[in-house]
């Protein structure tokens, strides 16, 4: 009978994850992610039509681009404005989806190409897997990730994506930051090539049939990544101010980025609560909890950001590595349920 009583037992242990499983609905999780990439797959068009508009003012002047801003200021700016827009609504929108992006192995790659990835010249290993071919027959060689490019061009921050010719482009009567013209061939480029991966990527999440699996390891990957972001955050304009040598994260902060990024990953989260609470309530709070909490340590350093404070590097470090310790407590705690709950994740 003790046999009996001790089989039943190790059966119910055995089950009991599997049908836990089978009860997670990630329906939401798709959906979030499906509604985002789309709007992202709208302003990425919108940016490939301005850029579009830019390169032919660029082509009617013979790509005399000092001519082109004398000419024509009015009609260029607004171009290049447009442009910069769609780039502006368009980053953020990627960074909600980013943690799923980046942490779920089948779309992963697409972080690389679209957000992460360097070029081929720093990581000849597992940097961008693309060139640009230019209409000028022009080839740049794994040039880095698609938005840090169209950032670079936009603004500026690479003189070679640059035009080399000053231009007042938001009307205040001064050359400042970012009062360039850029190179229209590498805008275009750029702008084509990010609207065929946004594409590419809406068609990769429309067939994606999230698991707990993925669930999980989308958490676990992109949780502990806040000493990342905030190097980052330290080494951009935002903290270095002059003295940063950044091309990239030169108009979003990377404070906002971490902010986006936490925030989709608590939609994550939220589809398999119901998996954790039944493995472990007071670990399904404290998880919750944590999330909210760095989520909100983040949110608060933004606003004081926004509001006027200028953090020093050492500053930045501090509540970098204050935010690291955090984001690896919750990780902890998420792989061990996944451990109870007998989900196997990548190493």
């Amino acid at each position: 009978m003790k046999r009996i009583l001790f089989t039943l037992i190790v059966l119910c242990v055995l089950i009991a994850p599997a049908a836990a499983q089978s009860t997670v609905d990630l329906t939401n999780v798709r959906t979030y992610l499906i509604e985002n990439v789309t709007e992202l797959r709208s302003q990425t068009a919108a940016l490939e039509a301005t850029a579009a508009d830019y390169y032919m003012l660029a082509e009617a002047a013979e790509f005399d681009y000092a001519a082109l801003w004398e000419s024509q200021p009015g009609v260029t700016a607004g171009a290049l404005n447009a442009s910069r827009n769609a780039w502006m609504i368009a980053s953020p929108l990627y960074e909600q989806v980013e943690g799923i992006v980046a942490g779920v192995p089948s779309l992963s790659e697409y972080d690389v190409i679209l957000d992460a990835g360097v070029s081929g010249e720093e990581d000849p290993e597992n940097g961008v897997p693309f060139d640009l071919t230019l209409r000028d027959g022009r080839i740049l060689e794994r040039p880095g990730n698609l938005f840090g490019v169209l950032e670079s061009t936009l603004w500026g921050t690479r003189p070679e994506y640059s035009a080399g010719i000053e231009a007042d482009l938001n009307g205040d009567g001064e050359i400042g930051f970012g009062d360039v013209l850029p190179d229209a061939y590498v805008l275009r480029a750029a702008a084509e090539t990010m609207q065929n991966y946004a594409n590419d990527l809406l068609d990769s999440a429309s067939a994606w049939e999230p698991n707990v699996t993925d669930a999980f390891t989308a958490l676990v990957v992109m949780t502990p990544t806040m000493s990342e972001y905030f190097a980052a955050w330290r080494d951009s304009r935002f903290v270095s101010g002059e003295a940063s040598t950044q091309a990239e994260f030169v108009v979003i902060s990377r404070l906002a980025d971490v902010e986006d990024i936490l925030g989709g990953l608590l939609v994550v989260y939220d589809g398999i609560s119901p998996l954790v609470s039944e493995v472990d309530a007071a670990q399904d709070t404290q998880i919750r909890e944590g999330l909210l909490d760095l989520q909100s340590y983040v949110a608060d350093l933004l606003a004081q950001e926004t509001d006027g404070r200028i953090f020093t590097p050492e500053e930045a470090d501090l509540y970098g590595s204050e935010a690291q310790s955090r984001a690896q407590a919750i990780t902890g705690q998420i792989a061990q349920v996944a451990a109870l709950a007998g989900i196997e994740l990548p190493e």
